[in-house]
């Protein structure tokens, strides 16, 4: 975010690196895409359902568990090994993230503080707060370097009093720089990944683009794969121009392709297969 200076609304200026706004009409005119298809007006529910799944099965994937989407269908049980675990942690965001729309623009602190304790599932002293100094975090997948937690503390506030004051910038925008702090920042000492990406779809779904939540990044995200997206949020890391536009771009692109998936799916239930 750095790349914005000391405007007004910095995240709007974000929207003006080269690109983005590219990506900005690319994703409307995805999603806009889903919305108009004749399924969406008579079984909105069931594509929400679905786009829920296949979402939650590609956060875990990004976080280690790469499950088949007919093995997390199926499963009843997650309380197993450390990949299931994951993949309940995932399910049970997405169930989440619906119930807390209305509390993140007024408190999103309140939200990702809600966010992992339902991730984590347990009442150890580090869940539900971000965390203090010494601790350590439990994210192996994020190679970059971590920030103090003074430093985190800091960003966070900073990230949250954006989100509190509003602004113009695009949904895509805002989506994209929450999820990237949160993954830079690793605020909570485990889960980070998976709160990131369910904050990125409450952002989407609470600016209006995606108001029925059938758009699923995470699915996106999973299929462009880890080192991708990996490769991207070091771009945003980075804090260049450059790097933090690829890093909206690679965001926008993931929600298009979570749109094409659940286009997909209206398809087959048009067709009568699924």
């Amino acid at each position: 975010m750095s790349t914005a200076g000391a405007t007004a609304d910095p995240l709007a200026a974000l929207g003006a690196l080269p690109g983005v706004a590219d990506s900005v009409e690319s994703v409307r005119k995805a999603v806009d895409r889903v919305y108009g298809h004749r399924v969406m007006r008579r079984r909105s529910n069931a594509i929400t359902s679905e786009a829920a799944l296949r979402g939650a099965r590609g956060s875990a994937a990004l976080s280690g568990a790469d499950w088949a989407l007919e093995e997390v269908r199926r499963r009843t049980d997650f309380s197993g090994d450390d990949e299931a675990r994951t993949v309940g942690a995932a399910l049970r965001l997405t169930a989440e993230a619906g119930q807390l729309l209305s509390i993140w623009r007024q408190s999103p602190l309140r939200v990702l503080a809600r966010l992992h304790l339902v991730a984590a599932a347990d009442k150890a002293d580090q869940v539900g707060r971000p965390r203090k100094e010494g601790e350590q975090v439990d994210e192996p997948l994020v190679g970059l370097p971590l920030p103090s937690a003074a430093e985190a503390h800091g960003r966070l506030d900073g990230l949250a009093g954006l989100i509190i004051a509003g602004g113009s910038a695009p949904a895509l925008v805002t989506a994209a720089v929450v999820h990237g702090e949160l993954l830079a920042l690793r605020p909570f000492t485990s889960h980070n990944g998976l709160v990131a990406r369910t904050a990125e779809r409450i952002v989407m779904v609470g600016s209006g683009l995606d108001p029925k939540s059938v758009c699923a990044a995470e699915v996106g995200h999973a299929e462009l794969g880890r080192d991708t997206y990996l490769e991207a949020l070091g771009g945003y890391v980075a804090g260049t121009p450059e790097g933090v536009a690829a890093w909206i771009a690679h965001c926008g692109r993931a929600v298009e392709l979570g749109a094409r998936e659940s286009m997909a799916v209206c398809e087959a239930l048009q067709r009568g297969a699924a």
